[in-house]
């Protein structure tokens, strides 16, 4: 984007908004134009600023934040709005993606991850975290028996890699754990996507929850 990017909080507990907020300042030199967990205020900042995306918590004792993303298309504010929760439930993604959520992601990620993934939601692409991989693959009526000769195409590496994505790992989390560097697992992370023929973290993690399922194990 050439205008600055602009961003809006809403969560009711302050201490992660101003994490959140510093946490995107320094790492991507994002904005945050307004943070509440007041639904009013939230609206208010909503139409005076017009940030290019909305960050939403789901559990605030004001109003749910699937109830103010139901509010914010009845009053016209098409702000594009990623949830930022704890909640890990099916039923709680199955909900907020319905409800027209542009990506679900959880507050114990890797801050880089989030980073990366409030990057991605920003060019129009729907994130979720990987560790809700397989709750979303259910949700797509996994397994849908896709080609098997892409993941034979992948290398013993690659393969061990994709088993930890699907788990929800970040790159650090793997590099920790198979003892290799950083920028190993990155290079092996754009393979396994152009192997697979996805473009995104999830969508590997995905395609890896179906071929376990179609696997039987």
């Amino acid at each position: 984007m050439s205008e600055p990017v602009r961003i809006a909080l809403i969560d009711d507990h302050g201490l992660c908004r101003k994490g959140l907020a510093e946490l995107l300042w320094h790492r991507a030199g994002i904005k945050v134009v307004g943070a509440t967990g007041d639904p009013d205020e939230a609206i208010a900042i909503l139409r005076e600023h017009k940030p290019h995306l909305a960050i939403m918590d789901l559990r605030m004792p004001a109003m749910p934040g699937l109830a103010l993303i139901k509010r914010l298309r009845e009053e016209n504010i098409d702000t594009p709005v990623l949830v930022l929760t704890m909640c890990d439930s099916q039923e709680d993604l199955s909900s907020a993606l319905r409800a027209g959520a542009r990506g679900y992601l959880l507050k114990d990620m890797d801050p880089d991850d989030v980073v990366d993934s409030i990057r991605r939601a920003l060019r129009g692409e729907l994130v979720v975290a990987p560790a809700m991989a397989a709750k979303l693959s259910h949700l797509l009526g996994a397994p849908r028996g896709r080609d098997e000769s892409a993941s034979r195409a992948l290398t013993d590496r690659e393969l061990e890699i994709l088993a930890h994505i699907a788990q929800g790992m970040s790159n650090k989390g793997i590099a920790k754990a198979l003892d290799i560097s950083h920028d190993t697992v990155k290079l092996h992370v754009r393979h396994i996507l152009a192997k697979l023929n996805v473009s995104s973290r999830v969508e590997a993690a995905v395609y890896a929850v179906e071929r376990k399922a179609s696997a039987g194990g």
